[in-house]
């Protein structure tokens, strides 16, 4: 089960991709695919199948989007937050074998195309939550439990306001 937080700026991303889905790309897609059709013959269209398969494919993606902007719940920085690690974070650590990361918390649907991005439902998150700087946390992976230190925490939005 997927948790339903999500950060500001991630609401906003899914709002972008499905408006640009819906507002660009489809209507250009769907102009194809009636450009195909209009050659006659469709069993062997190529152009024509690959445009419908496309279609079908944004259709799906509008369609999860308009689904999850519905029942995500963005969290937004307060600063009661501040000197602990919660949602939205910044999170410096480091390891007994000098290994740093510096990773952000957020939800299941930001963590794509992102490499410093950990979902909140991940095994480093959970052990990270509620932690102060200096504090450490154990981490279950499948080859035992991993120590981290925290060396640093932020939140974006404490910078912008």
């Amino acid at each position: 089960m997927k948790t339903n937080l999500i950060t500001r700026e991630g609401y906003e991303a899914l709002q972008q991709e499905l408006d640009h889905l819906w507002r660009e790309k489809r209507p250009d897609v769907t102009k194809k695919v009636a450009w195909a059709a209009s050659l006659g013959d469709r069993s062997e269209n190529a152009d024509y199948h690959y445009n419908k398969k496309l279609l079908r494919e944004i259709d799906r993606r509008v369609r999860y989007l308009r689904k999850r902007l519905e029942e995500v719940r963005v969290v937004d920085y307060s600063p009661q937050q501040d000197g602990k690690v919660f949602f939205g974070a910044w999170v410096e650590i480091e390891n007994d074998a000098g290994e740093s990361l510096c990773l952000r918390i957020v939800g299941p649907d930001e963590i794509y195309q992102r490499k410093d991005y950990i979902s909140i439902d991940s095994p480093m998150a959970r052990a990270l939550l509620k932690k102060s700087v200096d504090d450490e946390a154990l981490v279950e992976t499948p080859s035992g439990k991993k120590s981290w230190y925290i060396n640093r925490i932020c939140y974006p939005s404490a910078k912008e306001s």
